[in-house]
């Protein structure tokens, strides 16, 4: 088992192709998605088409649902809101198809690892994990040994011992063989822990370690003020909020 595992690309092209190409030297070609290939960024298109020739397991996220019209985006704050708006405009109606027959949970490696873009309660819900007891709590919705996700943009590692303990790592941690793990990959494009660098995981039978990847920000920056897309938007990614 080696994975390099992705998330919350949000159309940020720059950071998704140094992210893959960081992958590529690290020799891993087996790359899981755990959903929000659209929204916020400038770069629909090309982001959705790069996962799915990139990635063998594919999520979808709320943002993806969104642009589908299958998630209410009045809970959107009004810049993610016209971001999503912009982006129904302008993605192709074959990519429309990809994100349409995207699930948002699966269970893979025999069952040993659980993928789902928010939380394993409530999955459609969107709901965030951001706390030790909302770790707790749904540690009890996923059998697997591993449960992966993202949506909160916050990377972490929780592992949870047979005692009922929970330790969090930020960074690193080994894979013991009596523990349980919730691990959240970050964001590609779009990190909101103080950290402006892409973040991505990589995850084996014994070690999970969460990597950060420099991309052009003000590549991606200039795309988004060239499309009219929320000034907010555009500061937020230097800042990694």
């Amino acid at each position: 088992m080696r994975y390099a595992v992705v998330s919350d690309i949000h159309g940020n092209l720059e950071a998704l192709k140094a992210v893959l190409k960081d992958i590529k030297k690290k020799k891993i070609s087996d790359i899981p998605f755990l959903g929000d290939a659209v929204g916020y960024g400038p770069d629909p298109d090309e982001c959705v088409e790069v996962l799915n020739s990139e990635c063998k397991i594919l999520l979808a996220g709320n943002h993806d649902r969104a642009v589908l019209g299958l998630t209410d985006i009045e809970y959107f704050n009004p810049y993610a809101k016209a971001a999503i708006l912009w982006t129904r405009e302008t993605i192709k109606k074959e990519n429309v198809s990809i994100l349409k027959g995207l699930p948002i949970s699966k269970a893979i490696e025999g069952k040993k690892i659980f993928i789902v873009h928010s939380t394993p309660k409530e999955p459609k819900q969107w709901h965030y994990l951001l706390t030790l007891w909302d770790a707790e709590i749904n540690f009890h919705y996923f059998d697997s040994k591993i449960c992966l996700l993202g949506h909160s943009h916050q990377s972490f590692i929780i592992e949870r011992l047979p005692s009922g303990e929970m330790i969090t790592y930020r960074s690193e941690a080994k894979i013991g063989e009596t523990k349980r793990y919730i691990i959240n990959v970050g964001s590609v494009g779009q990190p909101r822990d103080g950290d402006h660098r892409a973040c991505y995981a990589i995850i084996d039978d014994s070690s999970v370690k969460l990597q950060r990847v420099e991309y052009d920000i003000k590549k991606t920056q200039d795309k988004m003020r060239m499309h009219g897309l929320p000034l907010p938007l555009i500061e937020r990614l230097e800042r990694g909020v």
